[in-house]
Order: C-alpha cells, then sequence, then structure tokens
C-alpha cells in the first residue's frame, strides 16, 4: 500500500509546466542571482571568505554550492554524466570568477527552457544522484527544483549578509514580475 507521501512524490514527479512559465522561472533566476551577486560584490574580499555558522561554511563557499548544484542539474537535462562526486566544492574562489560563470549557465538555462516544448517539459529523465542513487523527473521538475534550489540558497546568502551586517537584496518572484511588467511594484 502507498503512502500519501510516494503517491505524492509519483504525481509531482511528472510536474507539468508550460513553455512560458519555464522560461519565466529561468529569467527570474538569472534576475535574483544578479541582484544577490551584485549585494555581494560590495562586500569586502574578506567578508566572502569569513568563516560563520552556515554548512557551506562562508559566503563564496554557498554560493559555489548553488552554483555546481545548477551544473549537476544541467547534466541531467542534458542526459550525461555530471562528474561530481560532492556538492561542496569552491569551483571559484573568487566572485568575478564565479558570476562569469553563473551569468553563462544563467543565458544557457533561460536558452534551454525557451526552447522546450510541453511534451518535452513532461518527458521523465533517468539520472543519478551524487550518492549514487536513481533519480526520475520530468524536465519541468528538474527546472522547478533548479529554481527553488537557488532561492533556497539566495536564503542562506541573505542570512550571512544580515550577519555583518549589510541588507540583502529582494529577490522575491512577486517583485520581479512587477519589474518585468513594467509596473512600479517593488521598484523601491
Amino acid at each position: 500500500m502507498r503512502t500519501d507521501t510516494q503517491n505524492a512524490i509519483s504525481r509531482y514527479r511528472e510536474l507539468m509546466i508550460n513553455q512560458e512559465t519555464a522560461r519565466a522561472l529561468a529569467e527570474y533566476k538569472a534576475w535574483a542571482d544578479k541582484l544577490t551577486f551584485d549585494a555581494v560584490s560590495v562586500l569586502p574580499r574578506d567578508e566572502l571568505r569569513r568563516e560563520r555558522s552556515t554548512l557551506f561554511k562562508t559566503i563564496i563557499g554557498t554560493m559555489n554550492h548553488s552554483y555546481v548544484l545548477d551544473l549537476i542539474w544541467q547534466a541531467h537535462l542534458e542526459g550525461r554524466a555530471h562528474g561530481f562526486s560532492a556538492r561542496n566544492l569552491v569551483l571559484h574562489e573568487e566572485l568575478e570568477q564565479l558570476w562569469n560563470s553563473q551569468q553563462r549557465y544563467n543565458e544557457w538555462l533561460v536558452g534551454w527552457a525557451g526552447g522546450q516544448t510541453e511534451a518535452r517539459l513532461r518527458e521523465i529523465l533517468r539520472f543519478k544522484f551524487i550518492s549514487g542513487e536513481d533519480g526520475a523527473m520530468s524536465r519541468g521538475a528538474m527546472l522547478l527544483h533548479i529554481v527553488n534550489h537557488a532561492t533556497y540558497h539566495r536564503g542562506w546568502v541573505s542570512d550571512l549578509l544580515f550577519q555583518i551586517p549589510s541588507k540583502p537584496p529582494t529577490t522575491d518572484f512577486c517583485v520581479f514580475q512587477g519589474i518585468a511588467s513594467g509596473s512600479d511594484r517593488g521598484r523601491r
């Protein structure tokens, strides 16, 4: 007998989103990442590397983790092995290098999302998690995970900014929608 959780997992594995929503989510991620990088870029270099009480130790470590996971999910979407054996890698010690790489990834993601059809977004892909466990999700569900994961860790970075203290940017999706639609909402 299946549990409610197992039924929910089965339902959401095939989560349906359309191409317009996929592109909006990818554009939102790129926008929110830019605001976060902009906020972090004004900090003294030592603040990026100052160890704090957080899983990835530092601001640069947390931002690298988010980028590494972006690369892993990109590989899943492209149907290839990702080659990573850990999620806590620091691929770029310098913020500028990390930002350049993150921008290239975000440009890829926006282009990828814009090129999807509803049928492709529903298609289930099989992949391996870093743990070696098998996984299967629709492309649309993978995209939602990518955007949600980035949002989650931008929240961590915001918390780390408050600890400095420095004011983090407002990266809520509703603010992005207001800016994207041309309304005055969220432009403060």
